[in-house]
C-alpha cells in the first residue's frame, strides 16, 4: 500500500479521497489554484502547493504541473478523482513515465472507452447490446445529417470525447440539425477539444441505469450492481438511487454480466461504470463507459457497506479485489442528491456568489453528506457549483424517500440560488415515489416542479418581522449593559411614546411589491396588522441564533439570515428572500426600464446569433455564454431590435454587464 498519494482535483472529492486516505494511514497532497487557497480541501490535506491561477485550464489541466508536485512531495501515485484530468490518457502516460502510479484503469482502456465511437464498436464485438446510430470518423456535416435522416427523428448528437450533457443535443426534425450540430461541435471542443460527434437513436422514455464495475490485475472482475440515474437536467444527473426501482433479479444479472464484459473487453483495472438505457420493454444498450470513480459512488458505497475510493487504492497498489461476486450482496435503499448553487426557474442557470449561511442536516446512519465546501466559500465562475451532495439510506426505498425529504428540509444555505427546494419537490412527486419514471421525468412535470413565484405569506412575514423586533431587542439590551445610565427611556424597545400608539411600520421589499406590515407592541408580543389580517406573534432567539417562534398559537422553528438589508427567512427546506426597506434611504431612486439586455452569469461570449439593426421577436436566441463549462443562449426578452452589440465572441464579461441595447417593439422606427 501507498505511503503518499497526491490528489489531482478538488472540491468535494479532494475531501472525499482524503477522508479514506486518512482512514487507511495514507498521507495525502492538494494542488490547488489561486482561486482555492483557502478551500476545504486544502486544509485537510497533509500537504498542499499551488500550482496557477483560477482557470483549470491554467492549473487543474496541466499535467507538467501536478507531476512537478508529485516528484517534489514524494508523492508514490496520484488519484485523479472525476472530472479534470481522471480519463486522459496523456496524463496516466505522463505518470507512467515518471513513475508514479495513476490511480485508475490502463492507458490502452481509457483510450479505447475516450471515444464513443470507438466504445461502440468494441462493444458489439463484446456483443453488448447497442442503439441503433452512427460512429464513425466521417465528420461531414452533410453525411451526419443524412444519416439521422436515415435513422430517424429524434436523433442525439453527442460528443464522442464527452460526458456530463455537455456536446449533447437533441434534435426533434431534420430541420434543427444543422444549428444543433455547430452548438454540440462548439460546446465539445470547448470542454473537451475535440470537437466529433456521433449519432444515436433517441429513446423517448428511456431508464438511466448504470452498473458499478471492479476489476483487479489478477484477472478478477466483479458488479456492484446498478444505479438508477434517470432524474436529470440539460442531461446532467441530478437523483441517483441503488438499486434501481422494479428492477428483476433476471434484468439485474443480465445488465451485471453485460457490464464485467464490457471491462473484461478492455483489460480494465480499478473503479468504472458501464452506462446504459433501458427501454420500458425491459431491453438494454450500451451508451457509455466512464473510466473513473463518478460522483454518484456513494449509492453503491451505501447499499453494499464498500469503500470504494479504499477499493480504487487497494488494486491501484497491485492487491486482489477485496470481495468476489458472490461475497457482495444488497443492503437496504440509497439516494443521492446534488445540492448545486443554481437557480431552477432559470433553466438551472449556475449562481454564483458566497455561501454567507451553511448549515446541513446532522451526519447519521442513515443521513452522509460529501463537500468540498464551509460557510463563508465562495462559488465561483472556474468551476462546478456543486456545494454538497446528500446521501440517505434505510432498509426500504419508502424509508430512504422519507430520510430524503426530512434532510432537505433541514438543509440551509443562503447566499446563493440552490434547487434545494427543487429536489425536494422531485423527492414528493407521487409518479416519483411510485417509481414511475424516466430520463423525460422533469420536463413531464414540469408544471408541478417549478411552480409559479409565490408573494411572501402572511407566516414568513411574521416571521421577518419577529426576528427583527427580537433582535433589536438584544442589541438594546447589550447596550444598555454597556451605558452609565441603563435606565434611560433612550434604550426601550418596547415602542414606547409620548401620546401615541406604540408600534412600527415595517416595508419589505418582495419581488417586485412593496408590503408594509405594522407591529404594535403588546405586553405578550406584538400584534401584527399582516395583509392577512392582524396576528399576535411571541417568541425568542435560540443560543444558535434560530427564531423560536409563536405565531397565533402556532409554533414554529426558522432561521432569518440578515446581510444588509437583505433577509432570507428559511424554514423546513424553504426559503424566502425579502428587502427591510428604508424610505429615507432609497428615496432618490426610481426604476429604470427597457432598453437593455444584461449578462445574467459571469461567462464568456461565444457566439453572436444576430448583428445591430437586426429585428426579432420575443424568445429569439441573441448570444450565447459559456459558464461553469455549459452553454447558456440567452433570448429576446420581447419584440424589437437589436440597436447595438457590446461585446465581442471571447469576451469574458461580469455579471450584470450589458450586452447589448435592445429597443422595444413600440419604438421601431416606421
Amino acid at each position: 500500500m501507498f505511503d503518499k498519494i497526491l490528489i489531482a482535483n478538488r472540491g468535494e472529492i479532494a475531501c472525499r479521497v482524503i477522508r479514506t486516505a486518512r482512514n487507511l494511514g495514507i498521507r495525502t497532497v492538494a494542488v490547488y489554484s489561486d482561486a482555492d487557497a483557502g478551500a476545504m480541501h486544502v486544509a485537510l490535506a497533509d500537504e498542499a502547493y499551488q500550482i496557477g491561477p483560477a482557470p483549470a485550464r491554467e492549473s487543474y489541466l496541466r499535467p507538467e504541473l501536478i507531476l512537478d508536485v508529485a516528484r517534489r512531495s514524494g508523492a508514490q501515485a496520484v488519484h485523479p478523482g472525476y472530472g479534470f484530468l481522471s480519463e486522459n490518457a496523456e496524463f496516466a502516460e505522463a505518470c507512467d513515465r515518471a513513475g508514479i502510479v495513476f490511480i485508475g484503469p490502463p492507458t490502452a482502456a481509457i483510450r479505447a472507452m475516450g471515444s464513443k465511437s470507438a466504445a461502440k464498436r468494441i462493444m458489439e464485438e463484446a456483443a453488448v447490446p447497442l442503439v441503433p446510430g452512427y460512429h464513425g470518423e466521417d465528420q461531414n456535416p452533410d453525411l451526419l445529417r443524412e444519416t439521422a435522416d436515415r435513422i430517424g427523428y429524434p436523433v442525439l448528437i453527442k460528443a464522442t470525447a464527452g460526458g456530463g450533457g455537455k456536446g449533447m443535443r437533441v434534435v426533434w426534425e431534420t430541420a434543427g440539425f444543422d444549428d444543433a450540430l455547430a452548438g454540440a461541435r462548439r460546446e465539445a471542443g470547448n470542454s473537451f477539444g475535440d470537437d466529433r460527434v456521433l449519432l444515436e437513436k433517441y429513446l423517448t422514455k428511456p431508464r438511466h441505469v448504470e452498473i458499478q464495475v471492479f476489476a483487479d490485475s489478477q484477472g478478477n472482475a466483479v458488479h456492484l450492481f446498478e444505479r438508477d440515474c434517470s432524474i436529470q437536467r440539460r442531461h446532467q444527473k441530478v437523483l441517483e438511487e441503488a438499486p434501481a426501482p422494479g428492477m428483476t433479479q433476471g434484468l439485474r444479472d443480465n445488465m451485471g454480466a453485460a457490464a464485467v464484459a464490457a471491462a473484461r473487453a478492455i483489460g480494465y483495472v480499478g473503479a468504472g461504470t458501464v452506462e446504459f438505457l433501458l427501454d420500458t420493454d425491459g431491453s438494454f444498450y450500451f451508451m457509455e463507459m466512464n473510466t473513473r470513480l463518478q460522483v454518484e459512488h456513494p449509492v453503491t458505497e451505501m447499499i453494499t457497506g464498500q469503500d470504494l475510493v479504499e477499493w480504487q487504492l487497494r488494486v491501484a497498489s497491485g492487491e486482489p479485489l477485496p470481495c468476489a461476486q458472490e461475497q457482495l450482496a444488497i443492503g437496504g435503499h440509497a439516494i443521492e442528491a446534488r445540492i448545486y448553487a443554481e437557480d431552477p426557474s432559470r433553466d438551472f442557470l449556475p449562481s454564483i456568489g458566497d455561501l454567507t449561511h451553511l448549515r446541513p442536516p446532522a451526519e447519521s446512519a442513515h443521513v452522509r453528506i460529501d463537500t468540498g465546501v464551509r460557510q463563508g466559500d465562495s462559488v465561483s465562475i472556474h468551476y462546478d457549483p456543486m456545494i454538497a451532495k446528500l446521501i440517505v439510506w434505510d432498509a426500504t426505498r419508502a424509508g430512504a424517500l422519507r430520510r430524503l425529504r426530512s434532510a432537505l428540509a433541514e438543509y440551509q444555505v443562503v447566499g446563493v440560488n440552490t434547487n434545494i427546494e427543487f429536489l425536494a419537490a422531485v423527492a414528493a412527486h407521487p409518479a416519483f415515489a411510485a417509481g414511475d419514471f424516466d430520463t423525460g421525468f422533469i420536463e413531464r412535470h414540469r408544471a408541478v416542479l417549478f411552480p409559479e413565484t409565490t408573494p411572501a405569506s402572511d407566516q414568513v412575514l411574521a416571521l421577518a418581522c419577529l426576528d427583527v423586533l427580537l433582535r433589536r431587542s438584544v442589541e438594546a439590551e447589550k447596550m444598555a449593559a454597556a451605558s452609565f445610565d441603563r435606565w434611560a427611556p433612550w434604550h426601550l424597545t418596547t415602542g414606547w411614546q409620548m401620546n401615541g400608539d406604540n408600534h412600527h411600520v415595517f416595508t419589505f421589499r418582495d419581488n417586485d411589491s412593496a408590503v408594509c406590515v405594522t407591529a404594535h407592541y403588546r405586553s405578550s408580543g406584538y400584534l401584527l396588522d399582516l395583509p392577512g389580517g392582524p396576528l399576535l406573534v411571541q417568541g425568542r432567539l435560540n443560543e444558535e441564533g434560530d427564531l423560536l417562534a409563536d405565531l397565533g398559537g402556532a409554533r414554529f422553528t426558522a432561521t432569518v439570515v440578515r446581510h444588509g438589508d437583505d433577509l432570507t427567512i428559511v424554514t423546513r427546506g424553504s426559503s424566502h428572500r425579502l428587502v427591510l426597506h428604508d424610505p429615507l434611504a432609497h428615496a432618490g431612486e426610481q426604476e429604470v426600464e427597457g432598453g437593455r439586455l444584461t449578462a445574467p452569469m459571469p461567462g464568456k461570449i461565444v457566439a453572436l446569433l444576430v448583428e445591430a439593426g437586426a429585428v426579432v421577436e420575443r424568445g429569439t436566441p441573441l448570444v450565447i455564454m459559456e459558464a461553469m463549462k455549459m452553454e447558456h443562449t440567452i433570448t429576446a426578452p420581447r419584440d424589437g431590435i437589436v440597436a447595438e452589440i457590446h461585446f465581442s465572441v471571447g469576451a469574458v464579461v461580469n455579471e450584470g454587464a450589458e450586452l447589448l441595447a435592445f429597443t422595444a417593439e413600440g419604438d421601431k422606427p416606421s
